[in-house]
């Protein structure tokens, strides 16, 4: 069955026709808009994993995937609506992958009361890896508080273990997204001592002279930042501009792929990034997309994105979803799941190494199991520098694990507050 790119206005015309195939899974994309550089790396990713599926195994389980495309623009009012037109499309929409934590926020009661899944990989309300408050939200392999824990842990490692006294900047974007890691960091300044200064930037982030001016002024140690589009762009700019050293800047993984640093040129070279899987093309995963998926005409995009760092993120998130559909078929001995038997297959979700061999991606990202009490898995990421004369990034530590003990009593603390909220009793 051929695969099915809708937009938002055609989206409701599938709603109301017969089923086109039995696996539904939306793409709330944005190929428009101030974030499109970003969004549509991710969205050729995301679609192509799954056309490779429909046109190398026939789907999966014997059942193709029907996969529906709703342009979002990254606006959250416009995403609202794509999930609304499209929940229903087909047999019904199986999960979402809103990729932008203002969606997130917005749909959580809506999908939570629909009984749909939404899997936020890396973003979205990090308290949702507690899943006996946040049932049908999933933000596994690891999320922003975990995020903020890596570049922390990463300056330490590159301090001898002492960072009091030291004093780190955190640019974020002025938004639910740029906001989720200040709770975190105010921790980790509580127990490492640090100085922790705060620079918010307004959507879209073309405008940072006056927080690049106090940086110079104030000087410190690292530079943090929690970016998006073109955001990033500017700020590696201005960096560069006030010459701060680059191995001392690092970004969240939303801030580090190649458009963010292109710009920059040879000033950017030994920026660093944060990323939870790895990098480049070099998995027989690939060799089957070009062969299956863009020699066949059939790639979400130009084909010419395959191994770029988000394309990779898109590609990954596809994959992570299949893999729940295939333990959901497995657990419930049907091939045709719906809505409910999909959460089940997220919440029994496990990631090995085997696994991801068997994939055509060994070593790609880190093992993880999901369960009901842990909706986001381990806690594992990685830094990755840009190398300005390769054009490329590359992984300059191995994965390691998130301070979980200042984490996990944020998630408690946070998911309890909820759950009161919303008269929310946790449970399994």
């Amino acid at each position: 069955m051929k695969q099915r790119l809708m937009t938002a206005l055609t989206a409701a015309m599938l709603v109301a026709s017969p089923a086109l195939a039995e696996l539904t899974v939306v793409d709330t994309s944005y190929r428009t808009g101030p974030y499109a550089a970003n969004g549509i790396p991710f969205s050729d990713g995301y679609q192509d994993y799954f056309t490779l599926l429909n046109e190398r195994d026939g789907g999966i389980g014997g059942e193709k995937i029907n996969l529906v495309e709703c342009e979002t623009g990254y606006n959250t009012e416009k995403g609202v609506e794509c999930y609304e037109g499209t929940k229903g499309s087909g047999n019904g929409a199986l999960v979402y992958q809103p990729l932008s934590t203002g969606i997130t926020y917005q749909l959580i009661p809506k999908a939570t009361a629909d009984g749909i899944s939404l899997h936020t990989m890396g973003y979205g309300r990090t308290s949702a890896k507690n899943g006996e408050v946040f049932k049908w939200v999933f933000n596994y392999p690891a999320n922003y508080w975990d995020g903020a824990s890596h570049a922390i842990t990463h300056i330490l490692n590159e301090n001898g273990g002492d960072i009091k006294g030291r004093k780190i900047a955190l640019v974020y974007h002025n938004s639910a997204y740029g906001k989720e890691p200040i709770r975190t960091l105010e921790e980790l300044a509580k127990k490492h001592g640090f100085e922790l200064t705060l620079l918010p930037v307004d959507h879209p982030g073309q405008e940072q002279k006056s927080q690049w001016l106090q940086i110079r002024r104030e000087k410190p140690d690292n530079v943090i930042m929690w970016g998006w589009g073109v955001m990033n762009q500017v700020a590696i700019q201005e960096a560069v501009n006030i010459r701060f050293p680059m191995d001392q800047f690092i970004g969240i993984w939303w801030s580090g792929s190649e458009n963010d640093v292109k710009a920059a040129g040879e000033g950017a070279n030994g920026y660093k990034a944060l990323t939870f899987h790895n990098l480049g093309d070099d998995y027989p995963v690939y060799d089957d997309i070009r062969k299956f998926v863009v020699d066949g005409g059939k790639a979400a995009g130009a084909g010419d994105q395959i191994g770029s760092v988000l394309y990779n993120r898109g590609m990954y998130a596809a994959m992570l979803a299949a893999e729940a559909i295939k333990t959901a078929q497995e657990m419930h001995g049907v091939t045709v799941i719906n809505a409910a038997q999909m959460r089940d297959g997220m919440e029994n979700l496990e990631i090995t190494e085997a696994k991801m061999a068997g994939l055509g991606l060994p070593g790609f990202g880190p093992e993880f199991k999901v369960s009901c009490e842990n909706h986001g898995g381990n806690g594992f990421g990685a830094v990755s520098q840009w190398d300005a004369a390769a054009g490329e990034f590359k992984l300059i530590t191995d994965y390691f694990q998130s301070d979980q003990e200042v984490i996990s009593a944020l998630v408690a603390e946070d998911s309890a507050a909820f759950a009161a909220e919303n008269g929310i009793t946790p449970g399994c």
